[in-house]
């Protein structure tokens, strides 16, 4: 198994194996999680930089950066621009949250997930229609407003997307069902980020969840779950066309 220093004054030494055909980014992000994971890395460590890294596994770069950018979203490491990339928690912090962050490393597992937050996505809109108060709908309604002035900014928009989402999961009072669907949005998060290409797909969402909105407003917890299945199925055909390559 090939090793290498980066360039890092401490001289931190990753032991890391050619990447074998397939889903090269899933395969980077799985060894790299298994490096951080093992304790051998102090919490602050750098990373080799991302050419060092491609050349070691024997991948491009892009995959490189796709791997980390899944690693940031789930927070294991930080990439600090113009500075590197560095390991956020040591490993006890991060080896009880391994079993949940390995399920991003195999996408045959995305549309399982993708099934799972449909489910519980349907439960917090229902019960968010029935506890709503005025100042809850106010809230998704500038999440809302935020989406329909963010259509031609993908960052912004996903950014307003995301907050409505964890709002609704907020006002239906499941702490449990709410970090659920934390954990599961984290681990689609960056084919969910591509999910979303093009204007017209984000115009299409807002109005999906202006849907959900108006059905919560209305306290109508059965419109609220049909409102709130017909925007999963549109995400969710979207993001595993995104992680499968298809438009």
């Amino acid at each position: 198994m090939p090793a290498f220093s980066n360039d890092d004054p401490l001289g931190v030494r990753l032991e890391l194996e050619p990447v074998t055909p397939g889903s090269p980014a899933s395969e980077v992000a799985r060894q790299l999680l298994q490096l951080l994971t093992d304790g051998e890395l102090a919490p602050g460590s750098r990373l080799p930089p991302e050419r060092s890294l491609a050349e070691s596994l024997g991948v491009g770069r892009s995959a490189v950066r796709e791997a980390l950018a899944a690693l940031e979203i789930l927070g294991v490491v930080q990439v600090r621009a113009g500075s590197g990339t560095y390991l956020q928690g040591s490993a006890s912090d991060l080896l009880p949250r391994t079993l949940s962050w390995g399920l991003i490393l195999a996408a045959p597992r995305t549309e399982e997930l993708l099934e799972i937050r449909s489910s519980l996505e349907r439960t917090v809109a229902r019960t968010c229609a029935e506890n709503a108060s005025r100042t809850d709908v106010d809230e998704l309604q500038h999440y809302v407003d935020g989406m329909s002035a963010t259509l031609d900014t993908p960052r912004e928009f996903i950014e307003a997307d995301v907050r409505f989402h964890a709002s609704i999961a907020k006002t239906a009072g499941n702490e449990v069902l709410g970090d659920l669907l934390q954990t599961i949005r984290s681990l689609i998060g960056v084919w969910a980020a591509r999910a979303v290409s093009t204007r017209a797909q984000a115009a299409e969402a807002c109005r999906q969840h202006q849907a959900v909105l108006d059905a919560i407003a209305a306290h109508d917890p059965d419109r609220a779950e049909r409102a709130m299945q017909a925007h999963m199925t549109t995400a969710t055909r979207r993001v595993v066309a995104a992680g499968s390559g298809n438009d």
